[in-house]
């Protein structure tokens, strides 16, 4: 189970978070806290206007889910229940309840008191006036963009509502009812199963298929798909007849990205993609207007390669950084991102 939290500033969401982490056992995901990670990350000031600033640049260079996608995807790879915190956006809010057993929350207070509660936690982005503090709220409340801050709106489509204008003991009575209820409900009414959409179905035989991988250093698989048929598959792994990195290590280079940084990779192997066309080609099959199926963005030789076969559409579960998105996009080919977090692996950069 995956439980949102939506509400007023300062009115307790991260209180009943914190019941849910304590009491509960689930793990927790900040908004917020991933918001001052790429603030800082940004060597910006760690204030709300920094804050609102990051969530919308994030969310018109990805999409209007990314953050939500990106902290569901790591509540799912930590398993249990999770709680995530600090939800304003929504079509944030629809993006989570499409993926089912999820739940929102919403909490609200008296607007002085939940000042005051912001004075005593004394966070970066709390040190405010009362004015400055409503000022805030009231930018973040309502918007007619639904890729904005909508608080109004998020409370709306919460499932359950809280006040807190007592203690927190009384908080996490309903915190508590409400869960009992929801357990309750899950018996009478088990969730209707819920089959992958035909995006989820190739990535699923993506990712099996790159446990033949024999590099270690990403153990892609990619699938080559039309019109709801395998047409081709491949992985990542050394020439036919040559020793591979599992048997005899890495063969690393190093390259110089256009940041300056240096990145090292192993050119021992033929990538999952280059593979997955030669599958096709030894064996006479058309993939020409297909869509392929990979774990991360192509790199730039890949991207290339696709092109030329007549691809038109990739699927890939993660971003990497390899470039090759703007080279498909000038030649016409639909990139698409499962999740919009960059894939990273030991030993990446130098």
């Amino acid at each position: 189970m995956i439980i949102g939290i939506t509400g007023t500033l300062g009115a307790g969401k991260g209180t009943i978070a914190n019941y849910l982490v304590k009491k509960r056992k689930f793990h927790h995901f900040s908004v917020r806290g991933f918001l001052i990670e790429e603030i800082k990350k940004r060597k910006l000031l760690v204030n709300r206007d920094s804050m609102v600033f990051v969530a919308n640049d994030l969310r018109k260079k990805f999409g209007a889910g990314y953050i939500a996608d990106t902290l569901y995807e790591r509540a799912v790879k930590k398993g249990g229940s999770g709680v995530i915190e600090s939800l304003r956006v929504p079509l944030e809010v629809e993006t989570l309840k499409k993926n089912g057993n999820f739940y929102l929350f919403a909490v609200n207070a008296n607007p002085r008191l939940r000042y005051q509660r912001n004075i005593k936690r004394g966070s970066e982005t709390d040190k405010q006036t009362y004015k400055s503090f409503l000022a805030d709220e009231k930018r973040e409340m309502i918007s007619r963009n639904p890729t904005k801050q909508n608080i109004k709106k998020c409370i709306k489509m919460a499932n359950y509502k809280f006040s807190n204008d007592s203690t927190p003991n009384h908080l996490y009575s309903q915190v508590e009812k409400v869960l009992k209820e929801i357990k309750e409900k899950s018996k009478t009414k088990p969730e209707k199963y819920k089959r992958p959409s035909w995006d989820d179905y190739f990535m699923e035989v993506t990712n099996a298929i790159g446990h033949r991988g024999t590099c270690d250093r990403g153990r892609s698989g990619c699938i080559i798909a039309k019109d709801k048929q395998i047409l081709a598959t491949g992985y990542v792994g050394s020439p036919a007849g040559f020793p591979h990195c599992d048997d005899i290590g890495h063969d690393l280079k190093k390259t110089i990205e256009e940041d300056g940084s240096i990145s090292l990779h192993c050119v021992r192997t033929v990538h999952a993609e280059q593979n997955a066309i030669c599958q096709a080609a030894k064996r006479g099959t058309p993939i020409d207007g297909a869509t392929m199926y990979v774990k991360m963005t192509p790199c730039r030789t890949c991207a290339m390669l696709l092109i030329n076969c007549g691809i038109k559409r990739v699927y890939a579960e993660r971003k990497y950084h390899s470039g090759a998105e703007e080279v498909l996009k000038k030649a016409g080919v639909k990139m698409e991102f499962k999740y919009k977090e960059l894939e990273k692996y030991p030993n990446q950069k130098v």
